[in-house]
C-alpha cells in the first residue's frame, strides 16, 4: 500500500492549490500544531477532489509527534513512586498528543447565559422576576460567600432582607450532614455502585436530601463523580461510584433526582479531572495545583460523561475542582465551564467553587464561575476576589451586567427548581458547623452573636433501613467453595482482625474520620479547620455496628460459641484460636481493610491517596496465619477500592471471600445478613481487581516533576482505565469489573436486537442564541454602594459594599486601572453560535434517541431466589476503541427455575464517539457488536448491531491518518493519495493493519 512522492505528485499536479499544500507537507519534520491541521482541513474542504473512475479517494496526512521508544512519547519525568516501574499507556496517538507536558486549554467566551429551557422554564421565570428587583449589591450578595466560619454552615451566601430572601446554606457531605448531630452515616458511593441498583441510589439520595433539608441546608455538596477513579489509589474514589462512566452516570443521576425531590439543591462535584489528592492544592514550595492534561476525546468519552447525566437529571449546581486542567485552573477554565458545561451540555444551574478554589476575580467571572465559596480568598483571610471587588468590577465595566445577572438568575433558579420557597426552614439552619454545644457564637470566627445555635434536631427517620440494604446488596461475593452461607450450627465461630472491632476512641473518635482504628465504615475528609478543637468529620456516626458485635449476637441467638481476637498482631493467640476452631469444624472469619481520604490528613503515611494497594492493619499476615490453620476461612474485605489479593485468594483453605466496601453505620448487621444467608448476595464489582498495581496502566503523581512550576499529570492512557485497560493489554484480572457470585446460579439465552426504524436522523445543533438579557438596572453611582450606616460590620465577614466612593481606593489594589487585555469576546452580549453537540440539558437531544432495543432471557438455574444484574456492553469497533464498554444494566429478582426478560434500550450516544474536529458526537461505520452477560468478561450472548444512523465518511471524503512504519521510531510525516474500491469499513481495516491510524474525516 506504499506510494512514493513522485506518484503522488503525478496524481495531484493538476490540482493547483491543493497540490502546493500537499507538496509542502512532505517537508515537515516537526510537530504540526492544532491550528495548522485546522488550516489544512479548511483548505481541503474548499478544494475537494473529484476524479472519475475511482469509487473512493482518501487523502492521508501524518505528522511527526515526538521521538519515543516504540514510537510514542513518554513523560519527561517519571514522577512515580517506583521510578523503575513501567506503567503501560494506551498507545493511542490522540491521547498521547493531547496529554502533553504543559498542555494548554483553549479559551471559550463569552460565558453562556442561561436559557431556562426544559424543566427549568418555570424556575427561570420566577428567578428572572426576582433578580429584576435586585440592586447590584444584592446580586453580588448571592454570588459571594460571607467567609469561612462567619455563619453556621460551611458555606453561606449573603441574604436579601429587603425581599425576605434568606442566606443560602451549603453543607457537606455526600455521606450525610457534615458537622450535624443526630444524623445518619450513609454507605459510600462505591458501595452504592456495587449494588448496581437505580432504586437504592435514588432512595439513598432522597434520604440524604431530607436530612439536609430538615437541618436547614439549601445546597447539599454531593453527589460525587469526580474523581471518576482513573487510578485505583485515588484518595477520594470511594466518595464517587465507579471508574466506569456509565455506571457512575446512571447512579449519580438517580442520586441527584432523589436529593432534589427531597427539596434540596444537589451539587454534583468535583468538576473535573480531580483524580488525585497529591498536589491538588499545590504543596510545599509549590504554589500552584497539579495540572491534569488530557485530550478532548478522553475528556468527553470518559470524564464528562457522568456530569452530562447529572445535568440531564437537573442538578442545580456543579462544584468546580481545585486542580488545573491543561494548565488552567478549573474554576477559571473557560473551555470547561463556558464551553463544555454550559454551552455544550446546556447546564442551567450555577457553578460554585470548591472551598477557596477560586484564583481570580474578573477572570473567573468571565470564565463561567457563578458563586465563590466560602467567600474569602483563603480561610478567614478577611479578603475576597468577589464581594466588594465584584461590585467594583461591574461598575468599572470589566464584568458586564449580563454576567452578574446571569450568575444571580442561575442561583435563584436552582432555588426555585427544588421548591425551596416551600421547604426552607423559617429560622434557617438549626445546627452549627463549628460547635456541638447548644449555645455559642453565630459568627464563630469573630466570636460575635452568642445565642442558641444548635437545636439538636433528630433527622434520621427510618434511613437506617436504606443504609443496611445498600450495605447488604453492595456486598460482593467473590469466592465461594461451600463456605457460605453459614448455617448457624457451627459449634465455634472465630472472628479475627482489627477491622471487625470498634474504634477504641468511639466511632467519631478521629477527626474527620482521619484514622484507621477498628472497622472501616467511612473514609476520611472533608476539610477540617485547624482552629477547631472539637472532633468533626465527613459525617458523624449516630452509632456504628461493628462486625464482631453483630456476629456475636447472631451466634448467641443460635446457642453456639463465638470468640474474637481483634488485635491483628496477636499472632500467637490468632494461631491458637484458628486451630481450635478448625478442630471442631467451625468457621474462621477474617476481617481486613484499606482506607483513603482527603489529602489534608495523613494516615499511616498515606496523604489521602493510598501509597499502594495492599491491606492495612496487617491484614495479609492475619489472613496467612488463619488460613494456614483453619480449613474454613472466610475473608471479609472493607476497602475503598481494589486491593491486591493475588497471593492468597486461591488458597485451598479460604472457602469464601466477600468485598463489603465502605458500608456506613449498619456495617455489622449488613455483613451478618449475607454471611448467614438472610440476604442472597447480589453485589457486583464496580471496579477491577488486578493481580498487580502495574496492571491498571495508570498511576498517581506522588513526587514533583516540574521543578517549581505546577506538577503535570499526563492522561496518556486515554479512555483505557480499569477494565478497558485490562482488555487492551490482554491481562486476566483476579476478578473483573461487574463480577459477583450469588448463592444461586443464572444462565443467559435468547438475545434479540430490534432496530428503531422511526428514530430520526441526527441533526447537529445550529443557529444562534438570543442576545444576553439583563434584569433590572444597575446604578453607576458608586455612592449607592458605600457601606450602609445601618449595617453592623462583623469582623471577617465578606460584604458587597464599598469602603468609599472611589473604586480605586475601595479595591485596595495598587495596580487598579492598569491596562489588562481580557480574552477576545469575553464581554460580548451578542447572539452566540450554538454548538453542534448542544440543544438541551445533557447535550443534543438526538444523542438520547433510541436506535435499538435489545432483549435477553435470564434464568435462575439454582435452588434459591436471587437477584441478578444483567449487563450490556458494546464494541464500538474502532482500532482505538476499548474492546467493550458498558452501556446498560438492570437488576431484578428471579425465583428458582423462573426466567425474566432483560430489556435494554441503546441510544445514539451509546454507539457514538467524540470528534474534536466536528466538535460533536458521531456514529462511525465500524461494525458494532452488543454483548450481554454477568460481567465484563462473562458475556455469553452477542449480536451484531445493524447499521442505523452511521455518520462516518462515504465516497469522496478526506481522511487524515498517522503512519507508523515498522522500521521507524517516529511517526513519519507523509501525505499520499489512496484509491480504494472497497467500502469505507474495509478501507479502515486495511489502513489499521498497514500501521495507518485513521484520525479524522471530512464529510
Amino acid at each position: 500500500m506504499s506510494l512514493d512522492r513522485h506518484f503522488v505528485t503525478g496524481l495531484l499536479k493538476t490540482h493547483g492549490k491543493l497540490h502546493r499544500i500537499v507538496l509542502s507537507l512532505f517537508t515537515i519534520r516537526s510537530l504540526l500544531h492544532q491550528f495548522l491541521v485546522s488550516k489544512f482541513v479548511s483548505a481541503l474542504r474548499q478544494h475537494r477532489l473529484k476524479m472519475s473512475g475511482f469509487k473512493s479517494l482518501a487523502l492521508l496526512l501524518a505528522a511527526q509527534l515526538a521521538n519515543a521508544q516504540g514510537g510514542y512519547p513518554n513523560p519527561p519525568v517519571d514522577g512515580l513512586p517506583f521510578p523503575g516501574t513501567n506503567y503501560p499507556g494506551s498507545e493511542v496517538p490522540y491521547a498521547v498528543a493531547g496529554a502533553k507536558f504543559n498542555q494548554t486549554s483553549p479559551p471559550y467566551y463569552p460565558s453562556p447565559w442561561g436559557t431556562g429551557a426544559g424543566e427549568w422554564a418555570g424556575a427561570y421565570e420566577k428567578a428572572r422576576a426576582f433578580v429584576s428587583q435586585l440592586t447590584l449589591a444584592e446580586k453580588v450578595n448571592l454570588t459571594t460567600g460571607v467567609g469561612w466560619e462567619s455563619e453556621l454552615c460551611v458555606g453561606n451566601t449573603g441574604s436579601i432582607p429587603r425581599l425576605g430572601f434568606k442566606a443560602l446554606c451549603l453543607q457537606d457531605s455526600p455521606l450525610g450532614v457534615r458537622f450535624g448531630d443526630f444524623v445518619s452515616a450513609f454507605s459510600a458511593g462505591v458501595t452504592v455502585a456495587a449494588t448496581w441498583d437505580r432504586k437504592l441510589a435514588y432512595e439513598r439520595g432522597h434520604d440524604m436530601g431530607s436530612e439536609h433539608r430538615d437541618k436547614g441546608v439549601d445546597v447539599m455538596l454531593g453527589p460525587v463523580v469526580g474523581p471518576l477513579g482513573r487510578s485505583p489509589e485515588g484518595g477520594r474514589n470511594w466518595e464517587g461510584f465507579s471508574p466506569d462512566p456509565v455506571l457512575s452516570g446512571v447512579l449519580n443521576a438517580e442520586t441527584v433526582k432523589g436529593i432534589q425531590d427531597a427539596g434540596v439543591i444537589a451539587c454534583t462535584k468535583h468538576y473535573i479531572l480531580n483524580e488525585q489528592e497529591h498536589f491538588r492544592q499545590g504543596g510545599p514550595n509549590i504554589s500552584d495545583a497539579v495540572s491534569a492534561n488530557v485530550d478532548d476525546i478522553t475528556l468527553h468519552e470518559l470524564y464528562v460523561w457522568p456530569f452530562a447525566d447529572a445535568v440531564r437529571a437537573g442538578t442545580g449546581s456543579v462544584m468546580c475542582s481545585y486542580n488545573q486542567a491543561n494548565n488552567s485552573y478549573v474554576c477559571q477554565n473557560s473551555h470547561l465551564l463556558n464551553k463544555v458545561l454550559k454551552a455544550e451540555l446546556g447546564f442551567q444551574g450555577f457553578v460554585v467553587s470548591d472551598w477557596a478554589g477560586q484564583h481570580s476575580g474578573v477572570s473567573s467571572a468571565l470564565a463561567g464561575l457563578d458563586m465563590t465559596m466560602p467567600g474569602d480568598v483563603s480561610f478567614d483571610s478577611k479578603t475576597s476576589f468577589w464581594g466588594a471587588n465584584l461590585t467594583i468590577a461591574v461598575l468599572n465595566g470589566t464584568v458586564p451586567q449580563y454576567r452578574i445577572d446571569d450568575m444571580a438568575v442561575r442561583i435563584v433558579a436552582a432555588w426555585y427548581l427544588v421548591d425551596r420557597e416551600d421547604t426552607q426552614l423559617e429560622d434557617g439552619p438549626n445546627f452549627s458547623s463549628w460547635t456541638s454545644r447548644t449555645e455559642g457564637y453565630r459568627h464563630y470566627i469573630a466570636q460575635e452573636g452568642f445565642e442558641k445555635i444548635n437545636s439538636h434536631v433528630d433527622v434520621q427517620g427510618n434511613h437506617r433501613d436504606n443504609i443496611r440494604e445498600v450495605a447488604t446488596k453492595g456486598t460482593v461475593l467473590l469466592k465461594n467453595k461451600g463456605g457460605l452461607p453459614l448455617k448457624g450450627t457451627e459449634q465455634l465461630v472465630g472472628v479475627f482482625g482489627e477491622d471487625a472491632a470498634d474504634n477504641q476512641y468511639g466511632p467519631n473518635g478521629c477527626s474527620d474520620r482521619g484514622c484507621d482504628n477498628g472497622t472501616l465504615a467511612m473514609g476520611w475528609g472533608s476539610g477540617k479547620d485547624p482552629m477547631l478543637t472539637e472532633v468533626v468529620g465527613t459525617a458523624n456516626f449516630p452509632y456504628l455496628v461493628a462486625p464482631h458485635t453483630a456476629i456475636e449476637n447472631e451466634v448467641r441467638s443460635h446457642g453456639k460459641s463465638v470468640e474474637s481476637i481483634l488485635d491483628s498482631y496477636a499472632y500467637s493467640q490468632i494461631d491458637v484460636l484458628a486451630q481450635r476452631t478448625d478442630e471442631v469444624n467451625g468457621a474462621c472469619i477474617v476481617f481486613a481493610n484499606a482506607d483513603a481520604g482527603e489529602g489534608y490528613i495523613i494516615v499511616d503515611g498515606n496523604q489521602g491517596d493510598r501509597n499502594n494497594l495492599t491491606l492495612w492493619q496487617g491484614g495479609e499476615a492475619v489472613i496467612e496465619h488463619v488460613s494456614s490453620l483453619c480449613k474454613n476461612t472466610i475473608v471479609v474485605l472493607h476497602t475503598v477500592g481494589p486491593v491486591l489479593i493475588n497471593d492468597w485468594y486461591e488458597h485451598e483453605n479460604i472457602t469464601a471471600i466477600l468485598w463489603a466496601g465502605v458500608p456506613g453505620q449498619e456495617s455489622g448487621n449488613a455483613i451478618v445478613d449475607v454471611l448467614y444467608g438472610k440476604v442472597n448476595p447480589s453485589g457486583k464489582l464496580p471496579f477491577t481487581m488486578g493481580k498487580t498495581r502495574e496492571s491498571y496502566g495508570t498511576d498517581l503523581l506522588y513526587e514533583y516533576n516540574n521543578g517549581g512550576a505546577p506538577p503535570q499529570t499526563q492522561f496518556e492512557e486515554g479512555v483505557f482505565i480499569d477494565y478497558r485497560a485490562f482488555d487492551r493489554s490482554g491481562e486476566t484480572p483476579v476478578y473483573e469489573f461487574g463480577y459477583g457470585l450469588s448463592y444461586t446460579n443464572f444462565s443467559y439465552s435468547d438475545i434479540s436486537v430490534s432496530v428503531n426504524t422511526a428514530a430520526p436522523a441526527y441533526k447537529p445543533n445550529s443557529g444562534f442564541t438570543d442576545a444576553a438579557p439583563i434584569y433590572g438596572t444597575v446604578s453607576n453611582n458608586s455612592a449607592d454602594y458605600v457601606f450602609p450606616d445601618d449595617v453592623r460590620r462583623i469582623e471577617y465577614y465578606i460584604y458587597p459594599f464599598l469602603n468609599s466612593t472611589s473604586l480605586r481606593a475601595s479595591s485596595g489594589d495598587p495596580y487598579y486601572g492598569s491596562n489588562y487585555s481580557f480574552p477576545a469576546g469575553s464581554s460580548s452580549s451578542a447572539p452566540q453560535p450554538l454548538l453542534p453537540a448542544s440543544g438541551a440539558s445533557g447535550g443534543n437531544p438526538g444523542l438520547y434517541d433510541v436506535l435499538y432495543t435489545v432483549t435477553a432471557t435470564v434464568t435462575n438455574t439454582g435452588a434459591v431466589e436471587g437477584e441478578e444484574v444483567p449487563q450490556l456492553y458494546i464494541s464500538l469497533g474502532g482500532p482505538n476503541d476499548p474492546a467493550v464498554v458498558l452501556r446498560q444494566f438492570d437488576k431484578f429478582s428471579i425465583a428458582p427455575g423462573a426466567s425474566k426478560t432483560f430489556t435494554a434500550e441503546i441510544t445514539r450516544r451509546d454507539v457514538s464517539n467524540w470528534s474534536p474536529e466536528l466538535d460533536d458526537w458521531y456514529v462511525s461505520e465500524y461494525p458494532k457488536t452488543v454483548y450481554v452477560g454477568s460481567s465484563s468478561r462473562k458475556l455469553p450472548l452477542k449480536a451484531a448491531l445493524p447499521a442505523n444512523g452511521a455518520t462516518s465518511p462515504g465516497t469522496g471524503n478526506v481522511i487524515i491518518a498517522l503512519y507508523q512504519p515498522f522500521d521507524f521510531q517516529v511517526l513519519v510525516p507523509l501525505v499520499f493519495v489512496l484509491y480504494y474500491q472497497d467500502p469505507w469499513s474495509n478501507l479502515v481495516d486495511h489502513l489499521h493493519h498497514a500501521h495507518w491510524l485513521p484520525l479524522y474525516f471530512i464529510d
